[in-house]
C-alpha cells in the first residue's frame, strides 16, 4: 500500500467526519412551513399621550403601550424582526424613566429565544421597522446573523445631530455583521412567504413585515406605521413622524394591500393587538 493511497483512507473520514460535527453545531430548523412567534420585548408608560395624535385625540391622556419582537421562522432560517428594548432592562425590578415614559423588561429577548431552542448566534437575519431604541435595543446580540438594512433608514439614523429616539450604540454590531443593504421592498427567503415593505414616514425608510401564512393567511406587521389600533381606524399620525405626507401615502398603500389580500394587520405597540396574538410559546403559521 503506497503512503499516499494510505493518506487517502485517513484524511477522507476525517473529513467527513468533520463535516458531520459542523453539522450537528447548528440547530436544524425542522419547520415545513413559516411560523411567527411574538415576544414580549417590554412595556412603556406614558403620562401624556399627546404626541401619538398631531390632531389632539390623546391630548392631556396617559396610556401604555406594547414593545413587540418577533421570530420567524422558515425552512431556510430565522428572522428576528425588531429587537425591543435592551435586555438590560431588565435587571432594574423598577424599569426605568425617560421623559414622562415609564419602560420596563418583565423577561429578556435571549431567554424567549432559549425557550425556542435558539441562541442570538442561531438566527440567520435580523431586520428592523425602524431604527428608534425600542426596535434596535437588542440589536447586538445578533453578531453572527445577516443584518438586513434599509440604507436610507441607516443614513437617517447615523445623521448629525443623532436624531430623537435614535441610540447608534444599540445597533453598531451592523459595522462588523454581514449585512445586505436594500432601498425598496425584499423577499426575505425568496418565496415571497416573509417580504420587507417600504413604507417611510415614520422615518425616512420605514418598513412593515408582510408574512403569507399556510393557515392563518397574509399577516402584515406595522413597525410603527400605527402605533396604536385607533391611529389605523381614524388614520391618525404622530406629531413626531419625519415625514406626515409620506406617513399618509404608506398607511393607503398598507390599506391596499390588507384589501386585496385580506391580510390582518397587527398593530405592534398596540396592546389590544399584542395580546390577540398566541401567547408565547405559541404561534401563528
Amino acid at each position: 500500500m503506497s503512503l499516499k493511497f494510505a493518506l487517502r483512507l485517513i484524511f477522507i473520514p476525517l473529513v467527513a467526519l468533520i463535516a458531520a460535527v459542523g453539522a450537528l453545531s447548528r440547530p436544524e430548523n425542522k419547520v415545513t412551513g413559516v411560523r411567527l412567534y411574538t415576544l414580549d420585548c417590554g412595556r412603556a408608560e406614558l403620562k401624556d399621550m399627546a404626541s401619538f395624535s398631531d390632531t389632539g385625540e390623546y391630548d392631556g391622556k396617559p396610556g401604555a403601550i406594547a414593545v413587540a419582537c418577533f421570530v420567524i421562522q422558515h425552512p431556510k432560517g430565522t428572522l428576528v424582526w425588531d429587537t425591543g428594548l435592551g435586555d438590560s432592562l431588565a435587571e432594574k425590578k423598577d424599569g426605568a424613566d425617560n421623559g414622562g415614559i415609564h419602560m420596563t423588561v418583565s423577561v429578556t429577548l435571549a431567554e424567549q429565544l432559549k425557550a425556542l431552542g435558539l441562541a442570538p448566534s442561531d438566527v440567520t437575519y435580523v431586520a428592523f421597522s425602524h431604527f428608534h431604541f425600542d426596535h434596535t435595543g437588542n440589536a447586538n446580540l445578533f453578531s453572527n446573523s445577516t443584518w438586513i438594512l434599509n440604507q436610507a433608514e441607516l443614513n437617517w439614523a447615523l445623521s448629525s445631530p443623532t436624531p430623537n429616539g435614535v441610540v447608534p450604540s444599540v445597533f453598531s454590531g451592523y459595522k462588523t455583521a454581514k449585512t445586505n443593504m436594500i432601498n425598496g421592498d425584499f423577499d426575505v427567503f425568496g418565496d415571497g412567504s416573509v417580504r420587507i415593505l417600504r413604507t417611510p414616514g415614520h422615518t425616512p425608510g420605514h418598513q412593515c413585515l408582510e408574512l403569507r401564512l399556510k393557515k392563518a393567511g397574509t399577516v402584515i406587521l406595522s413597525g410603527d406605521l400605527y402605533h396604536l389600533r385607533d391611529n389605523h381606524t381614524y388614520g391618525r399620525v404622530p406629531d413626531f413622524n419625519f415625514n406626515r405626507a409620506d406617513t399618509l401615502a404608506s398607511m393607503e398603500r398598507i390599506e391596499k394591500i390588507i384589501k386585496n389580500t385580506g391580510a390582518r394587520l397587527v398593530v405592534q405597540h398596540d396592546l389590544g393587538d399584542f395580546k390577540a396574538m398566541p401567547q408565547f410559546p405559541a404561534y401563528l403559521e
